[in-house]
């Protein structure tokens, strides 16, 4: 079975690493499996190309299924440019309402996310929220969260990860992964809560990412921190949580995508509602005593490989209806 993953961006180690972690999944599931970055989700000019490029690629290499692993225009772009059967992953922008922004890019990549679902063999929606999302083809669609790496995300002892990092022992360390989107994902009410936690405990220092952090580097920062932070407004399935949940850090977050179903029976983690205050008191909870969670025990069943066994089994199934 040959499989041409699509995915918006550079190919880089930054860009999309979860694309690069399921890609090497299936190849270890033994798909053949080739991803085409797709360079350009605004430039028509770009696109033209990239569509010469990518009809190329599937005379080349005569996929059996192609899978979007993104909506809007990588969705769509895919429809245009291939006969393949098509499977597309909803990973949270794509569907989910945006609070800022072009609003007419925000209508018209989002109607050709619903156009694309409505042409797809099969749907993947990382959360519950998003499949509710979708206008039809909810038969046809599945949710099944990102998968993670347990050998790179992991525990290892703090003293170790705080040497990597340089960071000073007596600091307590709270990360927020404001990535290139701080209004989204409310970094203003990240850094409310920061500063009544201050007040209580003045060695508390938020520790920002803006999406330039090497993913080889994320795991030190999980286990060199005290706690990581969530208050996003809309959210599909957070790669940031589960990747903190299996090196075990604490977990405060607000009610967004897929959360509380990842922190069920999770210990030493709180959903909170958007209030700084409250978000505050929970942290500060965690701070003062500071304990690891169990996360890693939880979100074991979402690994790497059972979550690509479960598209496979998806692609099975769409090869069997051809």
């Amino acid at each position: 079975m040959r499989v041409l993953l699509v995915t918006p961006g550079d190919g880089s180690a930054t860009c999309m690493p979860f694309s690069h972690r399921f890609e090497a999944s299936l190849l270890k599931a033994g798909m053949d499996v080739r991803n085409f970055w797709l360079r350009s989700r605004t430039s028509p000019k770009v696109l033209f190309t990239e569509g010469l490029r990518f009809r190329r690629e599937v005379r080349q290499f005569r996929p059996d299924i192609v899978h979007a692993y993104y909506g809007t225009v990588a969705s769509f772009f895919c429809l245009m440019n291939s006969s393949k059967p098509l499977i597309i992953t909803f990973h949270g922008s794509d569907l989910n309402p945006v609070p800022s922004g072009n609003i007419f890019r925000y209508v018209f990549s989002h109607l050709l996310s619903q156009i694309s679902a409505l042409f797809a063999k099969r749907i993947v929606c990382v959360s519950k929220g998003l499949k509710r999302r979708l206008w039809w083809k909810k038969d046809k669609s599945s949710v099944i969260p990102c998968g993670i790496n347990m050998n790179i995300f992991k525990p290892m002892e703090r003293e170790e990860a705080r040497d990597r990092l340089g960071w000073d022992e007596a600091d307590k360390i709270i990360l927020f992964n404001a990535r290139t989107d701080p209004i989204g994902k409310r970094l203003d009410l990240a850094e409310a809560t920061e500063k009544l936690v201050k007040k209580i405990l003045p060695d508390t220092k938020l520790f920002v990412f803006r999406g330039k952090t090497p993913p080889s580097e994320m795991p030190f920062y999980y286990n060199a921190a005290d706690a990581l932070l969530m208050t996003s407004d809309h959210e599909g399935s957070p790669m940031v949580i589960k990747e903190a949940l299996a090196c075990n850090l604490p977990v405060v977050s607000v009610d967004v995508g897929d959360v509380c179903e990842r922190l069920e029976s999770v210990e030493s983690s709180y959903i909170i509602k958007r209030d700084p205050k409250d978000l505050s008191k929970a942290i500060v909870k965690i701070l003062a005593s500071p304990v690891r969670s169990n996360g890693r025990e939880i979100v074991k069943k979402i690994s790497e490989g059972r979550v690509a066994e479960q598209v496979i089994e998806l692609y099975r199934e769409i090869l069997i209806e051809r």
